[in-house]
């Protein structure tokens, strides 16, 4: 029935993200693309007759709905589930949509099945939309691994230091990590030690006694102190002075402490998370920071990406702050146009988050009938575009880049088999992107 148009559903399924199957109303299969064989996970060389034969793979109710087609009274809804499935590489989150259509030619009636991959959407949601969500917005599979690591440590009382530029998004996770943790029940202290003068920072740590010094007119309890029974998290920990360091070390080591111009020492019970923007590591090397407080910060390191690395959030971003700005009573329905989206996603972003939630303002305001042109963007994006390489050898490195990436995805597609699924993993990038990346560099599915 389907033979004369099959190459014209090969040609329609090959530029989709999603399976579909097609049988009759007796439950006979008449086409089954490549994209639904790697989602429900049939064998290349299998040949399923029928819809019977896909039981061990089909979810109950999409199977018990595709069986009511045959039935006295057939369902013609559109009817979508959506439902787990278990496979090598873990829970899928998998989307189903059935219909009925009738083909104009011959008048009979067959069954579309669509199957689509929301393990992707449905990760981000229970990320990011959560009771506990960390408040970041993103899509990027590092950022999303370094969320799944903060909840895999988040029952331990573990210290964490997280590292990256200023901007990135450090103080979010640290205040993620708290809110999962078992001691979101106490308090969350904060405490910038670039932001305190070095004569000051030891009170501010540790808390100083009626005349300790002067200006000390009564007692005064320190960050650790209010921080008992919770999380302190200590950013640009790197600014702490060289003098202060061993006692702070002690106070990590052993919970205990004296207040500036105390003799008795105090007891806390704190889980330290610190965050530094530069390397602590080479800070350690060069002298500037003592080796047996960074190995004691650090149990856990977790490097986060600035967004140079991570173009693909940029949009999402963009999206968000302009959420936030109509919520502030900004203009809604401010679009972005291609060049000045394209623009945003090349620029460097040496100030990453904070940086583009101020031009995403910059830009709004400065809006030509309600799009962003690229007249509308911050000086120092447009100074970067006048700034770029010359045409000729900026089209040479792109036309590298793209070929290296040509030959990372053809070889990744060997190895698998071409099995999308497995490539994907291969490469370390979600099903989608690989699909896009094809796409893009036209290498054929």
């Amino acid at each position: 029935m389907l033979e004369d148009i099959e190459p014209l559903l090969d040609l329609l399924a090959s530029q989709t993200e999603s399976g579909i199957l097609i049988a009759d109303t007796d439950g006979r299969l008449l086409y089954l693309n490549q994209t639904a064989r790697e989602l429900l996970r049939v064998g290349k060389d299998a040949r399923p007759q029928g819809l019977g034969e896909l039981a061990a793979v089909l979810p109950g109710a999409v199977l018990s709905a595709c069986r009511a087609v045959a039935s006295s009274y057939p369902d013609t809804r559109l009817l979508t589930f959506s439902e787990q499935v278990e496979g090598p590489a873990g829970i899928r989150y998998l989307e189903f949509h059935r219909g009925l259509v009738r083909l104009p030619v011959s008048g009979r009636e067959v069954l579309v099945l669509l199957v689509c991959d929301r393990t992707e959407h449905h990760q981000w949601k229970a990320v990011f939309e959560g009771k506990s969500g960390c408040g970041l917005v993103t899509a990027d599979p590092e950022m999303l691994q370094i969320v799944a690591r903060l909840q895999q440590i988040a029952p331990t009382d573990a210290f964490v230091l997280l590292q990256g530029e200023s901007g990135t998004g450090k103080s979010e996770l640290a205040r993620y990590l708290h809110r999962i943790s078992r001691r979101s029940v106490g308090p969350l202290v904060e405490l910038n030690c670039a932001a305190i003068p070095d004569t000051l920072i030891e009170s501010e740590l540790f808390g100083h006694v009626k005349g300790a010094f002067t200006g000390a007119i009564r007692d005064r309890a320190g960050r650790f102190q209010v921080a008992d029974g919770g999380t302190l998290f200590l950013d640009e920990v790197a600014e702490i002075p060289l003098h202060l360091q061993p006692k702070l070390l002690g106070a990590l080591q052993d919970g205990r402490f004296e207040p500036v111009g105390s003799d008795h020492s105090v007891s806390v019970d704190v889980r330290v998370i610190s965050a530094s923007n530069c390397n602590l590591r080479a800070a350690v090397d060069g002298a500037m920071f003592r080796p047996d407080l960074y190995y004691r910060l650090a149990v856990i390191p977790v490097y986060v990406p600035p967004l140079r690395e991570r173009p693909g959030d940029i949009p999402l971003l963009v999206h968000h702050f302009q959420s936030k700005l109509v919520a502030r009573g900004y203009p809604a329905g401010v679009t972005f146009s291609r060049e000045a989206m394209k623009l945003l996603m090349d620029y460097p972003w040496p100030g990453n988050v904070r940086e583009l939630a101020n031009a995403v303002e910059h830009s709004v305001i400065c809006a030509a009938d309600g799009v962003v042109t690229l007249a509308s963007l911050p000086q120092d994006i447009c100074r970067f575009q006048r700034e770029q390489q010359p045409p000729a050898a900026k089209a040479a490195l792109l036309a590298g880049s793209t070929e290296r990436q040509r030959r990372e995805l053809l070889d990744a597609l060997e190895r698998a088999a071409g099995n999308r699924a497995e490539a994907a993993q291969i490469l370390g990038i979600d099903r989608s992107t690989l699909w896009r990346r094809m796409r893009r560099l036209g290498v054929e599915p």
